[in-house]
Order: C-alpha cells, then structure tokens, then sequence
C-alpha cells in the first residue's frame, strides 16, 4: 500500500521539532497515527474525549484516507 500524502490534508501538519516532524492535527500535538490505532479497538466518543479534536477534524483525516486510497479508473487494467 502506497504512504500517503499527508500535505495535501488540510486537516494536518508536520513541523520540524514538534513531535519529531509526525504528522498532527493542526494546532495540535496530536498524531494522526494515533487517531487511527485508537479508532481500532474504542469507539469515535472515546477517541474524541481522550485526544481532544474534533469530529470535523477525525472526518476529515478519514475521508482523506478514504479518497486517497481509491483506485482511478482509468489506472485499472482490463
């Protein structure tokens, strides 16, 4: 599976020296990475309340995923 390109998610940010440059919730210290190993075993509530953001910004990170990893069309072979 390809890594994504977590730059064109508007929900997130890298900054050198701020949790080792992993990508965050902007204006948060939070990684992304996190939300989705949480998100396994504890349901969106929990995650919201033990993290601090927001189900916007979890929606947003998800739909990325989501669209990221759909396939074209155009780039299957028939």
């Amino acid at each position: 599976m390809a890594t994504l390109d977590w730059s064109q998610c508007p929900a997130v940010e890298s900054v050198p020296g701020k949790v080792s440059g992993a990508w965050v919730f902007r204006g948060t210290r939070v990684p992304v990475s996190a939300i989705f190993e949480n998100l396994k075993s504890s349901p969106i509530e929990e995650v919201l309340e033990n993290f601090h953001v927001t189900r916007d910004q979890i929606q947003t990170v998800l739909d990325f995923a989501a669209k990221s990893a759909q396939t074209p069309l155009e780039s299957l072979q028939v």
